[in-house]
């Protein structure tokens, strides 16, 4: 009998939709009927036998019943789904039902019917209908539920027990594979009570609960908490052996209710601990609202999100200028679905540009034709060590097309020039750095050359998640089981968000004064081997060392890679003075003069293109100060240009006050 009852709801299940809905209307037919016949008989007192007048009625009811039930979806809900809407649809229809059949015994004049009759059938029909579907869930979420629950389930505590949190409990109880524990929330006044028979416990518990109910799993259940209480959270959780997942803030949940989809791994912008500095809006469409604008490297990280960024501050115009065929053809196609979403669709025009920034004639061309007022620079090759193997590759692309893009902005009549710079050109200790710096060094001196073109940069430091970030890296290593490799443990560095990084350079391009030098004080770096032990003890596992050898994930350290630092600098110099931006300040860099400047691109264009190494580190540590490309030790070093004698002048660099409140 047992094996039956187990059986019965695998082949229910096994039929198809018109089978399962069949069976469904034959029952609730049967059930009118009965339900019709049973209201007579309680009412009367008696076993109740249909007289001729009356008969007719339990061959009506079901007509009326079961056509009513189809139009309001009665057949349309998964039963071992269901839920309280559904069960609010069933009391409409029944009371619906009951109402017409009433009106039609009214209406016909049916005396041999008594009116108690009716309230009599409305709640046995009710209960019928209604409480054989809640017995159906039971059996196909208990018997066979039972049978495909495995046999370790991840049995997880919600912390936040507000509206995104019980939603998420609603749907995480219909999962064979998952078991909510309980609540855990900072509301004194909702300790030791329950919601939807889950209890709710304060965080005091969260080590008794990991001890005696095998709690695996913490998902945070709070999108409106700002990113600092969350970073707290994240903190006081990571000592104990859980996974920590989250749901999106709210400023990334666009619309709609939270869904079990929406659950993701704890962002490292919560390690962090730092909410992201709101952008001053007067500033942000200032180079960009109503004109022509080009985002050279569009295709990369910062050039994607800058043109995604530029899209919505309604530009006449977006130029598109990739080098790689694909990065274009991905970005097109995700500016133009965007664009569909804008209310400004009618007015901006995308161009999509295949060329490199070497190409000065092309470059030119574009924006002549395009009449482009301002240019975003952030072609680059910035991955380290590929650079530092290649170093004749980033002198043509990071220097070279740098110059030839900003002598074609100055041909063209372009208003604005605005680079993407780094934090590792700052006494830089490797090719990628020191050809960011000399990049730097050309646009202060094109600068000070009368033109029309106003040259801005932008220097900032790692941006979170970005092709070739050690993040990706990290959560890649974590989820093939390791190891996960660190450089050195002393290994620091600065981090923003891409957003962020991207508001700055759009900000910078509104405040600049020719030469300037915008950079981002981003409060305090941040030790890479501790993010990678906070990595994976958010990922549930525990670290294998000597301390523990029966730990899940070993922590390798590989060495500094060739030019790599220990940790990264933003500024050179210290004097720094206001500016319009409550979080920016103008610091004053040394700048060298282009008469100076331009026979040391001669000559390094030469020994770029013999790929003459020794030369061209020559050469850039002739004119980039404090560039060391031997050593990695870092000392500390004169901010004095090595151009001594040479009528060195001074430029203006700017940088964000501490956002560490």
């Amino acid at each position: 009998m047992d094996k039956a009852l187990s059986l019965l709801p695998r082949w229910l299940l096994s039929q198809n939709r018109q089978v399962k809905r069949s069976i469904t209307l034959l029952f609730d037919t049967v059930v009118i009927i009965a339900t019709l016949w049973l209201s007579f008989s309680l009412r009367l007192g008696e076993f109740y036998w249909p007289t001729t007048g009356v008969g007719f009625l339990f061959l009506l009811a079901p007509f009326i019943a079961v056509p009513l039930f189809i139009r309001l979806g009665l057949y349309r809900a998964i039963i071992r789904y269901l839920g309280f809407y559904s069960l609010w649809v069933v009391v409409k229809a029944v009371s619906l039902y009951a109402l017409l059949l009433a009106f039609f015994v009214l209406l016909v004049g049916l005396e041999l019917v008594p009116r108690s009759v009716h309230i009599i059938n409305w709640f046995l029909v009710l209960l019928t209908i209604g409480g054989s579907r809640m017995i159906a869930r039971w059996w196909f979420a208990g018997l066979l539920g039972n049978n495909e629950t495995p046999a370790i389930a991840n049995r997880m505590l919600i912390y936040g027990a507000g509206s995104s949190g019980v939603q998420l409990a609603a749907q995480l109880a219909l999962r064979s594979d998952i078991v909510v524990v309980g609540f855990i929330d900072d509301d004194v006044s909702l300790h030791k009570r329950q919601i939807r028979d889950i209890r709710v416990f304060p965080f005091t518990h969260l080590s008794r609960l990991v001890e005696r109910q095998g709690v695996t799993d913490v998902l945070l259940a709070m999108p409106s908490v700002p990113r600092g209480r969350r970073q707290q959270i994240v903190a006081l959780l990571e000592p104990y052996p859980v996974k920590v997942q989250t749901l999106p803030t709210l400023a990334e949940i666009a619309k709609g209710e939270v869904t079990v989809d929406d659950i993701r791994d704890v962002d490292i912008e919560d390690l962090l601990g730092r909410d992201p500095v709101a952008p001053v809006e007067s500033l942000m469409g200032r180079n960009i609202n109503d004109k022509v604008v080009m985002v050279t490297g569009a295709g990369g990280s910062i050039g994607s999100e800058l043109c995604r960024q530029i899209l919505r501050l309604q530009p006449k115009k977006l130029i598109l200028f990739e080098n790689s065929e694909y990065a274009l053809y991905r970005l097109e196609k995700e500016l133009a679905q965007m664009l569909g979403t804008l209310s400004s669709r009618e007015t901006v025009n995308i161009l999509p540009i295949l060329g490199s920034v070497y190409n000065k004639n092309r470059v030119e061309k574009i924006c002549r034709e395009c009449n482009v007022e301002t240019i975003y620079h952030a072609a680059a090759y910035k991955h380290v060590p590929l650079v530092e193997q290649n170093p004749s590759v980033a002198v043509f692309n990071n220097v070279l097309g740098t110059l030839h893009t900003a002598q074609a902005a100055i041909s063209a009549e372009v208003a604005s020039f605005i680079l993407v710079s780094t934090d590792k050109a700052v006494r830089p200790t490797n090719i990628m750095g020191a050809s960011k710096r000399v990049a730097e060094l050309v646009l202060q001196a094109l600068d000070q050359e009368v033109s029309g073109t106003c040259f801005s940069m932008v220097r900032f430091g790692n941006v979170l998640g970005s092709s070739g970030s050690v993040i990706p890296l990290f959560k890649k290593q974590i989820k093939q089981g390791g190891p996960v490799t660190v450089t050195d443990p002393k290994v620091i560095r600065y981090f923003m968000t891409v957003s962020e990084a991207v508001q700055l350079v759009i900000q910078a391009g509104a405040m600049m004064k020719g030469g300037d030098v915008f950079v981002l004080d981003m409060g305090e770096p941040v030790n890479i081997l501790q993010m990678a032990r906070k990595m994976i003890h958010l990922s549930g596992l525990e670290i294998r060392d000597e301390n523990r050898p029966d730990g899940d994930m070993e922590i390798v350290y590989t060495g500094l890679r060739p030019g790599e630092k220990l940790y990264e600098e933003l500024l050179i110099g210290n004097n720094v003075s206001s500016t319009e931006h409550p979080k920016i300040m103008r610091a004053e860099e040394s700048v060298v003069p282009w008469e100076v400047l331009e026979p040391l691109l001669i000559r390094l264009t030469e020994a770029a293109k013999q790929d003459d190494v020794a030369e061209m580190r020559t050469l850039l540590a002739e004119v980039v100060s404090g560039f060391n490309p031997i050593s990695n030790v870092q000392k500390p070093l004169s901010i004095e240009p090595k151009l001594t004698g040479k009528g060195v002048s001074t430029g203006h660099a700017v940088v964000i006050d501490d956002l560490s409140g």
